[in-house]
């Protein structure tokens, strides 16, 4: 189970007729985001939104980050509209492709667009760029991309963490 569909489970135990659509598409860029997930997600009129952070658009074998930040920004501010609630992660420095000699610095440059674009929007962000979980030896599946059950159990709980800081802070405690 991957880590969205554990979160919504989690919120399912409290709101149990929560309703969920994952429109996620593998592979899919920021501007494949955009083009083919937005009008999906508007008319879902969601509370909850996970904003991808771009990480796909890196396997390009020349990103342009002004093209990447312009994107991300209209895909935030279209799930900011919705009056949801935005979640969003940075990448791990154990997220690693040897074929791209300048990997980290792209991801350092991703972390930093997703970093100012989850401020600008009130996001909860989960920063797993210094995260403990980076030194795991099962932190990845077999594609060496995408995490494990491990990993994706680690990020489900961490936006959960962020979530609830969020209520805690909106809402006061609850008991």
């Amino acid at each position: 189970m991957g880590w969205a569909e554990r979160v919504a489970d989690l919120l399912r135990r409290v709101h149990p007729d929560l309703a969920y659509l994952n429109i996620a598409e593998i592979g899919a860029t920021t501007a494949r985001t955009l083009a083919t997930q937005a009008d999906r997600m508007l008319a879902f009129g969601p509370d909850l939104v996970h904003v991808p952070c771009g990480a796909n658009d890196l396997f390009h074998p020349e990103p342009d980050f002004t093209t990447i930040e312009q994107t991300l920004r209209r895909v935030f501010e279209l799930a900011a509209g919705t009056g949801a609630q935005l979640t969003t992660f940075t990448l791990g420095k154990a997220f690693v492709v040897p074929k791209f000699p300048d990997w980290p610095d792209r991801v350092r440059k991703l972390n930093a667009i997703t970093r100012v674009l989850a401020a600008d929007h009130d996001a909860v962000l989960v920063d797993m760029w210094d995260h403990p979980l980076n030194s795991r030896p099962d932190l990845l599946s077999a594609d060496r991309i995408h995490f494990s059950t491990s990993g994706q159990a680690v990020m489900a709980a961490e936006v959960v963490k962020g979530l609830a800081a969020v209520l805690n802070t909106n809402q006061g405690n609850i008991a």
